[in-house]
């Protein structure tokens, strides 16, 4: 038998109450909003940059080169997110959940601003290309703060029966805002020509969707502000505050490491469908950049509803069971799918389309509680740095996926290796969903009174 932060009395008890404030409403949409600002903003260099990143860069570099120094620009974020994600979240649980969104919104804001203003190679010489680096590691800094005070505020000030769908409904902010910037980008490649460094989108095409993030993040970072309360389970923990060391109690860390190993099997399919995906649609179903940009627009509107149906099934059979069914879903129907994308050869948009939509669906269907599912594994006075680092640390291993792609390609086809990467992060799943208790009935606020498991 062992005592577990997360399995605490219901939250009847001394949670929120069941009926809905304006102060929840508002956390709730300030949640869901700040998620889809973030997300906006961690794609904008991978899908808004990249038709213009020459203009950056001197224009006898190689293929490699480019290819190099664009996956520095995706380091530096990466790098940024988890360090972001423990200054935010000890801030979350020191000085509020409100006060740190306010903060790391307003940051990355500002930083993504800057970089839409940024001269070229042809003014800065290499200093441009190292001034995009730095300003996207800081603004992966806040990027990685952005939700680790927002989302916990949201699920302290909902009541049990709520958490589900609410987390549901945050955590589809990311596929929103892949097919909003990628619509936005489609337009303005049509407004703004691309072509070199002196081409219409190199020189101003790609900024639109710089400045329209930064602007979109500020203005909600002061709506934040003048709507958005604290959460009142963190004032109630008021006495127990350790400024940030609560994480490293038996409890709170052993359900970091626990969510650790669950979230790096979750970011291993999530990369096999964000950053993989679009290759295999070019290469092995020969579609069109134009093809591949819509075939994804519309998965992911399809995964927006997935995800909040999810979070719903999982508020009714549970956290512990929907993870282990999903889990088992993406390694074994899910991996399925992906192969048979793989295998199908040049095809029509329609036919590879359809295929990506379902092989989408089963990798990802986990990612629906994720949100929900790491707020429940720690205490108020360690949810902010937990749910931060919970969520980005476990990224770090995973992003290195062209490497392990690369080991694997010594033993099989190249195109196949993602569907190993999926089993992969299938499996990752199982084990963390099997090592972790049910949550879905935990009490989101102190840890005054704990069950045994």
């Amino acid at each position: 038998m062992s005592t577990l932060p997360s399995a605490r009395q219901p939250e009847a008890a001394i949670g929120p109450p069941e009926t809905s404030s304006d102060s929840s409403k508002h956390a709730v949409r300030g949640a869901i909003v700040g998620f889809l600002i973030d997300n906006f903003d961690i794609y904008l260099p991978v899908v808004a940059l990249a038709p213009a990143i020459t203009y950056f860069l001197a224009p006898d570099l190689g293929v490699q080169t480019i290819a190099l120094v664009t996956s520095w620009i995706f380091v530096a974020t990466l790098v940024g997110r988890p360090l972001g994600a423990l200054i935010f979240g000890w801030l979350a649980d020191t000085i509020g959940r409100r006060r740190a969104t306010i903060i790391a919104v307003s940051g990355f804001g500002a930083t993504t601003l800057a970089i839409g203003v940024l001269p070229g190679y042809a003014t800065w010489g290499i200093g441009a290309v190292v001034a995009l680096v730095a300003l996207r590691f800081v603004d992966g800094m806040f990027l990685g703060g952005g939700y680790t005070g927002a989302s916990p505020l949201a699920m302290e000030s909902v009541p049990a029966h709520r958490r589900g769908v609410v987390g549901g409904l945050i955590q589809s902010g990311a596929n929103v805002a892949y097919a909003a910037i990628a619509l936005l980008t489609v337009v303005t490649l049509a407004i703004f020509p691309p072509g070199g460094p002196d081409s219409a989108y190199s020189q101003i095409g790609w900024r639109v969707p710089f400045v329209g993030g930064a602007v979109f993040a500020l203005l909600f970072a002061v709506h934040y502000a003048r709507t958005v309360e604290e959460s009142e389970a963190w004032k109630e923990a008021r006495d127990t505050r350790t400024g940030g060391a609560a994480i490293l109690q038996k409890g709170n860390l052993r359900s970091l490491l626990q969510v650790f190993v669950w979230m790096t099997g979750v970011w291993l399919c999530l990369n096999s469908i964000t950053a993989l995906i679009p290759a295999t649609l070019r290469g092995s179903n020969g579609l069109t950049a134009t093809q591949v940009t819509w075939t994804l627009v519309v998965l992911y509107v399809v995964l927006t509803f997935v995800f909040v149906g999810g979070a719903l099934l999982s508020q009714r059979i549970g956290r512990r069971p929907y993870l282990i069914i999903a889990s088992l879903v993406a390694t074994v129907p899910g991996a399925a799918a992906y192969a048979w994308l793989v295998g199908t050869g040049p095809a029509g948009p329609v036919h590879a389309g359809l295929i990506t939509v379902v092989v989408g669906v089963l990798v990802m269907a986990p990612v629906a509680v994720v949100t929900v599912y790491i707020n429940e594994r720690f205490t108020t006075e360690a949810r902010g740095l937990g749910f931060g680092l919970g969520y980005s640390l476990a990224v770090v291993l995973p992003s290195f996926y062209a490497t392990y792609q690369g080991w694997l390609s010594n033993l099989m086809p190249a195109a196949y290796t993602v569907v190993v990467l999926v089993v992969l992060g299938g499996l990752f799943q199982l084990v963390g969903a099997l090592l972790g208790p049910e949550t879905k009935h935990v009490q989101m606020g102190p840890s005054t009174t704990r069950e045994s498991s």
